[in-house]
């Protein structure tokens, strides 16, 4: 039985090693957010191979990535909250048997409806790893060394991220689709035997779950992430105002049950810190900006330029593999200096990186593209660790959990966004939407710089600097 185990003190050393059970503990975080992270580039790659061979129409084959997000961001924050309440080490553990469950059910899925079924549930596992994982490594790494761990968390999701879709190609070449989902279970289990004899047990909440704040808070992301999804399929517009109704009208509802709750499941007691707002509003433009890119940019290299898959694989290749690199350094630096100043840096350096994209020349060389996309990476990667660093430090050691479920959340709601905006592009301006919609995510960066920055007059902020 792990022991209990509050946040850890600040010793004054920078050099203290981790213990060998906390770098264990720390492989089995990292193992399990590599697989939520790769099954998303996977299954997005692998969707037109997966659609024809189950017979299903283009447009039916989207619930196979619609359900996966949809269950991931409804539940979220409830279980964030659980996390609090029941334990963190609990939710992760049980988050990632169920994820490796549902990836074999997914491999053995024999219809498009049984696959989406059994992406609801591996999209339920992949939400209770990814809102609590960040609060795991709070208690990981003491206060002067979390921006190190919030690095590596970076890290992997970059790596993850890049090797997605060739990993996804790779075995299509040599296998059939259910091979993708198939190889989580081995993976799967080798995380959990890490993590049962590792992870620590963190000190519990008093406070009970709230089941009607639970149901409130599911229908309002669900109901606003499908709302983002059908804008950006360019559905009827009165299916996307009748989500977006909804969304609001729970949306309200959940805001008026949390008011005045000790730790409310939407955390506005933590919103309510000048830091933490701006940190979350920073994560949601930024991540707003990156899927206008990601979404745009394949378009724009195969439509527009002629290049082929192979050849725009490559050419996105650089901006995951710089933030790769690049979020360790910010990870470190954000240890020693004030997280709001490295995040406006980062995000400038974003924004110059998208509108020198959107005024590439008609015909650019490759080395054109790649030096542009690495200036993108550069400036993302040096954002987000410490904006992450900003986020849980800005929160006290018993609401990590809720902290950590906004992280995703805010990465996720602008994810999508980001994604909505870019259909909205190609309906207002045509073959030249990718144009706009880099211009626009320029837009979205210099937005997240000037958050970032405001922080560094926020009253608490010298709070965040470990």
């Amino acid at each position: 039985m792990s022991e209990t185990v509050s946040a850890p003190k600040d010793t004054g050393r920078t050099d203290a090693p981790m213990t060998a059970k906390n770098r264990r503990a720390m492989a089995a975080v990292m193992l399990a957010v590599a697989l939520a992270t790769l099954d998303t580039a996977i299954a997005n790659t692998a969707l037109p191979a997966i659609a024809a061979d189950l017979h299903a129409a283009p447009a039916a084959s989207v619930w196979i990535i619609n359900a996966y997000q949809l269950a991931m961001v409804a539940t979220l924050l409830p279980l964030a909250a659980l996390g609090d309440i029941l334990g963190h080490r609990r939710i992760y553990i049980s988050g990632l048997a169920i994820f490796t469950v549902a990836s074999l059910a997914c491999a053995l899925a024999p219809s498009l409806t049984a696959l989406a079924g059994a992406r609801v549930l591996q999209g339920l596992g992949a939400s209770a790893i990814m809102s609590v994982n960040t609060a795991l490594i709070r208690f990981l790494y003491p206060p002067h060394r979390l921006g190190r761990g919030l690095g590596m968390n970076a890290l992997i999701v970059g790596v993850s991220f890049a090797v997605g879709p060739t990993m996804a190609s790779l075995i299509l070449s040599a296998g059939t689709w259910p091979w993708l989902f198939a190889i989580n279970v081995p993976l799967g289990v080798i995380a959990l035997v890490f993590a049962m004899p590792a992870l620590p047990q963190t000190a519990r909440g008093k406070h009970a779950f709230d089941p009607v704040a639970a149901l409130l808070n599911l229908v309002t992301f669900a109901a606003l992430i499908f709302a983002l999804g059908e804008a950006a399929q360019q559905a009827p517009a009165r299916e996307v105002l009748a989500a977006a109704a909804v969304a609001i009208v729970f949306g309200a509802l959940l805001i008026r049950r949390e008011i005045g709750h000790p730790a409310p499941m939407l955390p506005l007691d933590l919103f309510k810190r000048p830091v933490f707002a701006l940190s979350s509003i920073t994560a949601i433009c930024s991540f707003a900006a990156q899927g206008l890119a990601f979404v745009s940019l394949p378009f724009y290299f195969e439509t527009v330029l002629m290049r082929s898959q192979v050849e725009t694989g490559f050419l996105m290749t650089p901006w995951p593999v710089v933030v790769a690199a690049a979020a360790p350094i910010a990870g470190r630096l954000s240890d020693r200096y004030p997280p709001g100043l490295l995040g406006a840096i980062g995000l400038a350096i974003l924004a110059v990186g998208m509108a020198s994209l959107a005024m590439l020349p008609v015909h650019p060389s490759v080395i054109d593209i790649v030096i542009r996309m690495a200036i993108c990476g550069a400036g993302f990667g040096f954002f987000q660790s410490p904006n992450l660093r900003a986020i849980m430090a800005a929160a006290p050691p018993e609401r990590s959990g809720g902290a950590s479920g906004t992280v995703a959340v805010s990465r996720l709601l602008g994810q999508t966004t980001g994604a909505a905006l870019v259909a909205l592009c190609f309906g207002i301006a045509g073959k030249h939407g990718p144009t706009l919609a880099l211009s626009l995510g320029a837009a979205f960066s210099a937005a997240a710089s000037v958050a970032s920055g405001l922080r560094l007059f926020a009253p608490s902020h010298r709070a965040v600097r470990g």
